[in-house]
């Protein structure tokens, strides 16, 4: 079996362009379920198969948002036999996702933002590159992939506008502001450069080794970033999208526009940002209206 993985993970690297981040989840996801086959014949599951795996992951502790990733791998694994003409059908398109629980994304105060710059405050190369990093995902709400994906030619410093090349290469514009133009240019000017160490790149953020910053990479600036501020939240890469949407919607922007602005294909997608804000928008009525307060 583990070739046919391997052959379907180069699939969606090289052909299907899915990150790395993604591509390694896929790894994690059809390991497991090997491991759980346990030599049986993966092209001749049956659905009493697949049930006994769900109550595996179940027993395993894994919640219902984690086995639905797990069964989304599978799908798609099927779906890719199925197009080689390995089956003649895909046994999980029988076997629908789990109830889960709804979750609001989280989110940081402005207050903490301005911690985490605070922490960068010595002007090194490092720094200034790290400071444009928090600007430009808390400016555009892109993913971290988008983020390392940026090259030089893709900016705008005059408009203030980047072509990001979202999921399935798909194209949008995004904007940023003063703040992040004023730190984007010192880096372009001198820091960048110090970095690449006589090397070339197009890309725009740089490693410490004059190479390309990874998702990886970015996930451990933020880490780092967080533990040295003293923030309280929870902050990933992707909080910084969450934020973004947000910030956006209280402040009055409408749905469709940071929708436009997230990549989202589906107005459904930005939509949970909006039970989000609404409560927001629940707590100040709470803690302010004279006949609400306790």
């Amino acid at each position: 079996m583990k070739d046919i993985i391997y052959e379907f993970l180069d699939y969606i690297s090289l052909e299907k362009k899915y990150s790395d981040h993604t591509e390694v989840n896929y790894e994690i996801d059809l390991a497991k379920y090997e491991s759980f086959l346990n030599g049986k014949n993966y092209l001749n599951v049956k659905y009493e198969d697949i049930s006994q795996y769900i109550i595996s992951l179940k027993k395993s502790g894994y919640k219902p948002a984690s086995i639905n990733r797990n069964l989304s791998t599978l799908r798609s694994f099927y779906n890719y036999l199925v197009s080689n003409k390995k089956i003649s059908k895909n046994p999980f398109d029988l076997i629908k996702g789990m109830k889960e629980e709804k979750r609001l994304p989280n989110y940081f105060k402005y207050d903490e933002f301005i911690l985490m710059l605070d922490s960068l405050k010595d002007d090194t190369p490092l720094n200034t590159r790290n400071r444009l990093i928090l600007e430009l995902l808390l400016a555009t709400g892109i993913r971290v992939s988008e983020l390392v994906g940026i090259k030089i030619f893709d900016i705008s410093i005059k408009t203030k506008e980047i072509k990001i090349y979202g999921k399935g290469k798909k194209e949008r514009i995004v904007f940023f502001s003063n703040y992040t133009a004023e730190i984007l240019e010192k880096y372009l000017s001198v820091d960048r450069g110090q970095l690449l160490k006589n090397k070339v790149s197009d890309y725009l953020f740089i490693n410490h080794l004059g190479g390309v910053l990874t998702d990886r990479g970015v996930r451990g600036i933020i880490d780092k970033i967080i533990k040295t501020s003293g923030v309280k939240s929870k902050v990933s890469p992707h909080t910084f999208r969450h934020t973004f949407a947000t910030m956006m919607l209280n402040e009055g922007c409408n749905i469709k526009s940071v929708a436009d602005l997230l990549g989202h294909s589906s107005l459904n997608t930005t939509s949970i940002y909006t039970h989000l804000t609404n409560e927001e928008v629940r707590r100040v009525y709470l803690n302010t209206h004279p006949r609400a307060k306790k």
